[in-house]
């Protein structure tokens, strides 16, 4: 049964409020030196020398590392095939092992379109270009995961605080549900990472959620979604673990194209997505529970992303990502 606190689901809006001052002026871009913002969306500019634009004959694809790439690769064949229809171009499914790889692929031109996870897609945009323009969602324009503890069944975890000097597995350093949000939510429910309990880093919140499962953790701070797709695909028991606590929700993978595509390639990607039907895909089996791609911005849908990470004293730089 999940056990939170009455004040539990304030949490996240009074974080908000917390961090919310320094974000009471107008934000500016952290981009890399090599990117410019001059209109204020936080993301970079396309280039303005029509030679600086790409416009390659086959275009890359990458979907976040988050589980098993050669299964995703077999889930996304729909949609790859409707994205070389609507665009024209042949598209290659690019299986990437890590965040850092998968932002260092956009970085060096290498990847074109990219699904990147909530946490990593701030570094996606100032060290790589990346610019998020959509997210996956219900009919009604919903979207949106949430962060949930879990423990096993019988374990004496009860709340968020029973995790003091208990094996915690979190995900990796830039991964936000797994790792960087706790750390900013936790103390204000009674434990601090680092201080209260050690942090192991798993790699993944699917290693975070089957050591759990075989006991080689107490518990665990993983992303909703994720561990609902373990479940439906049956790779563990959904009877021998338990919800200690779970956050209201945030959002999900952005998927980005590089800023220097060309104009008309751009509008053929959004094209692309907004045009997708999920119904009886693969892709809409795998994703239960949404069904179009809806239009989104980074400066807006990814502020309270910035400001947990902010809270975190992150920087994007390569040294942050390279820690991940």
């Amino acid at each position: 049964m999940l056990r939170q606190a009455p004040w539990a689901t304030t949490i996240l809006a009074t974080l908000l409020i917390t961090t919310g001052a320094a974000y009471a002026q107008e934000e500016t871009a952290s981009l890399d030196s090599q990117y410019t913002d001059a209109d204020g969306d936080l993301v970079a500019d396309a280039p303005t020398d029509a030679a600086k634009l790409d416009d390659p004959s086959t275009l890359v694809f990458a979907y976040t590392p988050v589980e098993d790439p050669a299964i995703y690769e077999d889930i996304w064949t729909p949609f790859i095939d409707h994205l070389e229809k609507v665009t024209g171009k042949d598209v290659q499914f690019f299986a990437v092992q890590s965040n850092s790889a998968e932002v260092e692929a956009m970085r060096s031109g290498r990847l074109h379109i990219a699904g990147f996870s909530t946490g990593p897609t701030p570094y996606a945009v100032n060290l790589a270009g990346a610019v998020p323009f959509a997210i996956m969602g219900s009919d009604d324009g919903q979207f949106g995961y949430k962060l949930q503890i879990y423990t096993q069944a019988d374990s004496d975890i009860k709340e968020v605080a029973d995790m003091a000097g208990k094996r915690i597995a979190h995900t990796s350093p830039t991964s936000n549900s797994g790792n960087l949000a706790p750390r900013a939510l936790f103390p204000d429910l009674g434990v601090v990472p680092d201080k209260d309990y050690v942090v192991s880093y798993s790699g993944s919140h699917d290693q975070s959620m089957l050591g759990v499962v075989a006991g080689d953790y107490d518990a665990a701070p993983v992303a909703s979604e994720v561990v609902d797709r373990m479940a439906e695909r049956g790779l563990y028991d959904p009877a021998k673990v338990r919800i200690v606590w779970e956050s209201d929700p945030f959002p999900t993978t952005s998927y980005t194209f590089a800023h220097n595509l060309a104009p008309e390639l751009k509008e053929k990607i959004k094209e692309a997505f907004f045009s997708f039907d999920f119904k009886g895909t693969a892709l809409g089996e795998e994703f239960s529970g949404v069904s179009k791609f809806i239009p989104i911005t980074y400066k807006d849908q990814w502020k309270v992303i910035r400001q947990i990470q902010k809270a975190n004293g992150v920087q994007y730089t390569p040294e942050g990502l390279a820690a991940e």
